[in-house]
């Protein structure tokens, strides 16, 4: 399912973000 691929992978941008700014959280 391409749908369920691009919200695993919007999830885990989000994750790493998170990890490269972690003063916003």
């Amino acid at each position: 399912m391409i749908l369920l691929s691009i919200v695993i992978i919007a999830i885990f941008a989000y994750l790493i973000y998170a990890l490269i700014h972690p003063e916003k959280f």
